[in-house]
């Protein structure tokens, strides 16, 4: 119900003396729409609708890009036709509510259906300011340039006080090395490091737990210390104690990687963060109700800064024994010697010169070499793997 139909039934129904929420429940309407013309005038409302009726037609200017949009992306939200407006045409100031109005008047008129889940979270007080970050990881199906789709996998970070945001992504699944890497970028960009990051039991970071004493992966460990920030580990299947960045990742996956065409990781990480600086970090925040970007400039004072001399590993690919001895690479199987099982015993893999070679981790020895096989499916084997050489031949 819209327009001067229902000004006149919230007028009509006041004058029997009902109340704003009766009266919201009697139209079906937000209390917040009773509230707002609640004692407006005709001739104001008059204007109003004026007023809107002017921005919604400097917004008719780009109907048929924003109606292309929603018929190639159905799921597309407001606030990112949003963003792509501002991106694809600079210096326009639109109201997120115009938008909003607009893009559910084009939905209605030619039967666009989006579909929404919903989430319940629960509320946890802001900490101070420099005292906590929480981080996540997620991944999402894109578009390539080239045609075809493809998987990419994302960090997200928010600082809890200010809800300052920073995302980066890899184009393949994330290692401990390539996470550090995203971590210290993620240090570099904030221009500090928070006393407190807040994650997931996630294997990039933890070996195990051991009654309470969790035992980091030497990488990670190493990083720590050297960058001085403690490390808090949620629950599994408790989303409520880092809310904030599981609806940082969802943001970042919606608002910023879908529907967008993905022509290399350096153009891709660069134009995130262009989206950070536009329009992640200037929105004003639902619950805070201020701009992260200028609360920021607040909290930023008290960061820790940043070591100068930082320590990135070397990306190492690992992968677990399987109970017959083999390992897994590029869809084939690579033997080693009998009796190397154990249970979570993972080996370091390095490609030399068409060779595999698979090392102790912790020895760094060459336990296994094979020629790199080309194909899919394959069982790659050593005679000497064969028996278990502690024993003699009788």
């Amino acid at each position: 119900m819209t327009g001067w139909k229902m000004y006149c039934e919230i007028h009509q129904l006041k004058s029997l003396r009902l109340n704003k929420s009766q009266v919201a429940r009697q139209l079906n309407i937000n209390v917040k729409t009773v509230s707002k013309y609640w004692v407006v005038d005709p001739d104001d409302f008059a204007e109003i609708v004026q007023k809107s009726s002017c921005r919604l037609q400097k917004l008719t200017t780009y109907k048929d890009v924003i109606l292309r949009w929603l018929q190639n992306f159905p799921d597309i939200s407001a606030a990112q036709i949003l963003d792509w407006l501002k991106e694809n045409y600079p210096g326009i100031k639109f109201r997120k509510r115009t938008v909003r109005r607009f893009v559910a008047h084009l939905r209605k008129e030619h039967s666009i259906v989006k579909s929404m889940s919903q989430r319940q979270y629960q509320a946890v007080a802001d900490p101070p300011m420099g005292k906590q970050m929480q981080i996540d990881f997620g991944e999402t199906t894109v578009r390539k340039s080239t045609g075809g789709f493809f998987k990419i996998y994302g960090m997200g970070a928010v600082l809890s006080h200010s809800r300052y945001k920073y995302s980066e992504w890899s184009d393949k699944p994330l290692t401990t090395a390539t996470f550090i890497q995203m971590l210290g970028h993620c240090f570099d960009y904030m221009e500090g490091v928070l006393k407190e990051l807040v994650f997931d039991q996630d294997r990039l970071l933890a070996v195990s737990e051991n009654y309470g004493d969790v035992i980091y992966t030497y990488e990670f460990e190493k990083f720590k210390q050297s960058h001085g920030f403690s490390v808090r580990l949620c629950r599994a299947n408790d989303p409520q104690s880092k809310g904030r960045v599981e609806a940082v990742v969802k943001y970042m996956k919606r608002n910023f990687a879908d529907n967008r065409l993905f022509i290399d990781l350096k153009i891709w990480n660069r134009c995130c963060e262009d989206w950070l600086e536009r329009t992640a970090n200037q929105k004003i925040h639902g619950i805070t109700k201020k701009v992260p970007a200028e609360v920021f400039l607040l909290e930023k004072q008290y960061l820790q800064p940043v070591p100068f001399n930082k320590t990135i590993p070397e990306d190492i690919v690992t992968r677990a024994v399987r109970k017959d001895n083999t390992i897994l690479y590029n869809s084939n199987r690579y033997s080693v010697p009998l009796g190397t099982y154990r249970p979570g015993l993972e080996l370091q893999l390095r490609e030399e010169t068409g060779m595999l070679i698979v090392l102790d981790p912790a020895t760094g020895q060459a336990m296994a070499k094979h020629q790199l096989n080309l194909e899919k499916g394959a069982l790659i084997q050593n005679n000497n793997h064969l028996r278990d050489n502690t024993k003699k031949i009788d």
